[in-house]
């Protein structure tokens, strides 16, 4: 990409490369520095790029990791310093934003190294005195966040995904464990630690059922979330009209990070949090008669905790799995869902290269087939009749696929939407 300056532009790829600009080199393009150099382009490190663009060094950069919940916590991180009227960014699967507006549409979960500099720029032209980022494994493995140095590292759970890309759940947690590795501040879920080893300097801990420094002493999910949370500043009552026990994580997670990065009084603190209303596709209700829920819950764990967040109704299940990923998780993702749903509908995700029958099928094979489980490969289609055939003591659960507006296959990415095909059949 390019970013324009003063002087010229800076760019990381040296196929852009002309006489005067700047070619920033990292640990991944590295090997293109002399072709870079040949077109008359001037080789610049991060520092320098960093200097170059005019980020500011004093905005604090927040850095979420963790299978499941990252989107989740950024945004309720983000939010909440919002609404404490503090200015802030924010990257992640969703895009980027500056104090709220996009600027950027969804991409990676963490982009290249100088497209996340480009948001810190904007960042740094629009005042931002905080900077949340999502921090996928493949991006710490890749080295996508070199440079960076966070003022909080989060880690809300690590559950099996992405073994496609590191083999074994063992190197998926090494791999994260090099976040941690330094003495940046960190955040640690001591519920679900996941095989991740720590480095304990500058380390506080949050938890539900383990002693944490913040734990709630009481709370209840009857009707949103109302918890009594033990902090190191005090006490503070937190309540949120969000539902389920992961998202008492992910806002645990959001109020432990804003209090310690902030002099607040947590009084203020739980109220910003809970103007904090959500993400869309995570666990979004898309109608309300008949009950349908979205959410992009796409691993074992994922898919747990929506479902058991929802144990108390009748459920039907519509969920898939993507193609040319991790494909142990395929039948623990079927027996988990048939493990709470009243009723399941196997469809198609993303298939991407695969045939989304052969899908269907690995997902079966954690399924006992009976008469309440249905195969059918066209997604669409598997909603209408899920939609069709619902009782009225029952709701609709859209998993997988959440707030994407496309559908992988074959290479091609087809406009599809979860949300806007219920809409188009209740007729909205």
């Amino acid at each position: 990409m390019k970013i324009y300056v003063k002087e010229g532009f800076v760019t990381d790829n040296s196929n852009e490369c002309e006489a005067g600009c700047y070619f920033v080199k990292t640990a991944t393009n590295a090997k293109f520095e002399a072709a870079a150099e040949a077109k008359g382009a001037k080789i610049i490190n991060l520092a320098e790029c960093k200097r170059l663009l005019d980020i500011d060094e004093n905005i604090k950069i927040i850095g979420i990791t963790g299978t499941n919940g990252k989107t989740t916590t950024a945004a309720a991180i983000c939010a909440t310093l919002l609404n404490l009227g503090y200015r802030c960014g924010l990257c992640g699967t969703r895009g980027a934003f500056i104090n709220g507006k996009r600027i950027d549409d969804k991409a990676l979960t963490t982009s290249e190294i100088l497209r996340t500099l480009s948001y810190l720029k904007a960042a740094s032209e629009r005042g931002c005195e905080y900077f949340v980022m999502e921090v996928s494994s493949h991006a710490i493995a890749q080295k996508r966040i070199e440079s960076l140095s966070f003022a909080m590292k989060i880690f809300t759970n690590l559950t099996q995904d992405h073994l496609d890309y590191h083999g074994t759940l063992e190197e998926y947690a090494r791999v994260k464990s090099e976040f941690f590795a330094d003495n940046a501040p960190k955040l640690i879920n001591i519920d679900d630690r996941g095989g991740i080893k720590f480095n304990p300097a500058n380390a506080l801990t949050y938890a539900l059922h383990a002693g944490a420094d913040f734990a709630p002493s009481e709370y209840s999910l009857e009707g949103g979330i109302h918890a009594a949370l033990k902090t190191p500043h005090g006490q503070m009552a937190l309540s949120s009209n969000l539902h389920g026990e992961f998202n008492l994580y992910n806002l645990i997670s959001a109020v432990s990070c804003v209090a310690t990065l902030t002099d607040r009084p947590l009084e203020q603190i739980a109220r910003a949090a809970a103007e904090f209303e959500g993400v869309e596709g995570r666990m979004e209700v898309v109608s309300r008669e008949p009950l349908v829920i979205v959410d992009f819950a796409h691993t074992p764990d994922g898919i747990e905790k929506v479902l058991n967040a929802l144990r108390h109704r009748k459920i039907v299940a519509v969920f898939g799995a993507g193609g040319d990923r991790d494909r142990t998780k395929r039948p623990k993702m079927g027996a988990i869902a048939q493990k709470y749903a009243r009723r399941l509908i196997v469809t198609s995700d993303n298939p991407r290269s695969e045939e989304p029958e052969s899908i269907i099928a690995e997902i079966c094979g954690g399924i006992e087939m009976n008469e309440r489980v249905k195969c059918i490969a066209n997604r669409k289609e598997a909603i209408k009749y899920a939609l069709e055939s619902l009782a009225r003591d029952e709701i609709l659960v859209i998993l997988g696929k959440g707030d994407e507006t496309y559908q992988e296959i074959k290479g091609v990415k087809y406009p599809f939407s979860d949300k806007e095909v219920m809409h188009e059949l209740l007729g909205k």
